[in-house]
């Protein structure tokens, strides 16, 4: 099955989903060799809820999807040893809850992430909510009480092959970059797409047409001649977090 042997997006070194495809992209700036290096980051007991917004009212533009999302959407930074590595990610409450995925993370320093908003701002990472190298999902909360940040709502509808889909992330550390294309195939837990994603999308978000969340960008294959990408269903957070 094609999915196993994808390269994750946006981390250095090859990905444990495969030896082949796309190899990720490293910011080359080495930060100071300070503490170890933390391979599992600590997780709270806490199992957020979030009120699921009211759905937008009928099919969007992608004009209109990208003018009210955009804000919603971020770039993250994390550091192992060696490099600072680069990846997407958005809020999905307006408390500060946030989703990305777990390569962006894994194997970096506890403490040392950040979030880049569109608007220029770096926050630090907080809690850490959940996560899973098997879903390749990371659930957390940013530092910034008393800030309400645009939010992006989790579709509850089934998605279909062949339906219009939507993608905001950082591919190459281009902040905030607008992609569209189609809904391929369904694979086990993964959305294929023709929606173009580069090195520094993982994390990033899929929409539908009707502007809601169907999925978390993950990995794509360069060696295929093709517009071969995929993103995590979205549809896996509630396995962590209750959603109403």
């Amino acid at each position: 099955m094609c999915v196993l042997s994808l390269v994750a997006c946006s981390r250095g070194g090859r990905s444990e989903r495969g030896q082949s495809g796309r190899r990720p992209s490293t910011t080359q700036t080495r930060p100071p060799r300070s503490k170890p290096v933390e391979t599992q980051p600590a997780k709270t007991n806490e199992r957020p809820k979030i009120v699921a917004q009211t759905p937008n009212n009928g099919e969007m533009t992608g004009a209109d999807i990208f003018a009210k999302y955009n804000t919603a959407v971020f770039t993250v930074f994390t550091q192992d040893n060696y490099y600072t590595h680069q990846g997407s990610g958005f809020f999905i409450s307006s408390d500060g809850l946030a989703v990305s995925n777990y390569h962006v993370f894994k194997g970096t320093h506890k403490g040392k992430a950040q979030i880049k908003t569109s608007d220029g701002k770096y926050i630090d990472v907080g809690d850490v909510v959940a996560y899973s190298d098997d879903d390749d999902i990371f659930i957390f909360r940013v530092q910034a009480s008393g800030t309400t940040f645009n939010c992006i709502p989790i579709s509850n509808k089934g998605v279909r092959v062949g339906e219009k889909a939507y993608a905001i992330g950082s591919p190459l550390g281009l902040e905030n970059t607008f992609s569209s294309g189609e809904i391929s195939q369904i694979r086990k837990g993964y959305i294929q797409i023709s929606v173009p994603i580069d090195h520094g999308s993982s994390g990033g978000v899929l929409l539908n047409a009707y502007g809601e969340a169907i999925g978390i960008t993950t990995a794509g294959r360069d060696d295929s001649g093709a517009n071969l990408n995929f993103a995590v269903d979205i549809q896996v957070l509630k396995k962590y977090i209750d959603i109403r």
